[in-house]
């Protein structure tokens, strides 16, 4: 087991969902049927607020080991999300809340693919499914993102590739330039398409 078990509670109404605190960000349900509300929701929202990375994550699977995991999961708007790979491994998701685009790149760090995304009804994409290994981030569009995102278990970190192009989260200038760049190419390339639609 990665994470210490310290219990809490998610959510201000009713009994909330009972969990355990692996650290600042991650928190594992012990609920058998779980129940996720809009008192979590805001909960969840208001835990990633307070982190400096502005994430939070409720894994509705109880541990690392599990062969199916399922996350509700909040990002900031400052929220960076190093470029990788799953190796072996599909990644789904869709959105709850808030706006954001999926980052698709080539292996030289090209932006290959922006997949606008919001709830449904937003008239963007509100589902999403990567299956093959392909380089990918997030790019928070609003003063957060809440997603459900689905994929393989178990949690085994060498199973993700890192892009040697993207730096590190620990070089924090680094991540700024990179990110500022990003959102300029991928605001590039949707006006160019948004244009060949008109």
């Amino acid at each position: 087991m990665l994470c210490p078990v310290v219990s809490g509670i998610l959510g201000g109404r009713g009994a909330g969902v009972r969990m355990r605190v692996c650290n600042a960000e991650v928190y594992f349900s012990e609920e058998a049927v779980l129940r996720v509300d809009g008192a979590a929701i805001e909960a969840l929202k208001a835990a990633a607020l307070a982190n400096p990375s502005g994430k939070a994550r409720l894994c509705a699977h109880h541990g690392p080991e599990e062969s199916l995991h399922e996350m509700i999961i909040v990002h900031g708007a400052r929220t960076y999300v190093r470029p990788h790979k799953h190796l072996g491994r599909t990644e789904s998701f869709h959105i709850i809340e808030g706006n954001c685009d999926v980052l698709l790149f080539d292996d030289g760090g090209a932006i290959v693919e922006v997949v606008e995304m919001g709830p449904f009804g937003s008239g963007r994409v509100g589902y999403y499914r990567l299956a093959d290994p392909c380089f990918h981030a997030l790019l928070v569009r609003s003063e957060q993102v809440v997603f459900h995102e689905t994929t393989q278990g178990p949690f085994r970190p060498e199973d993700a590739a890192f892009a040697a192009w993207a730096p590190d989260l620990a070089d924090s200038a680094a991540v700024e330039r990179f990110m500022a760049r990003v959102a300029a190419a991928a605001d590039t390339l949707l006006t160019t398409r948004h244009q060949e639609l008109q």
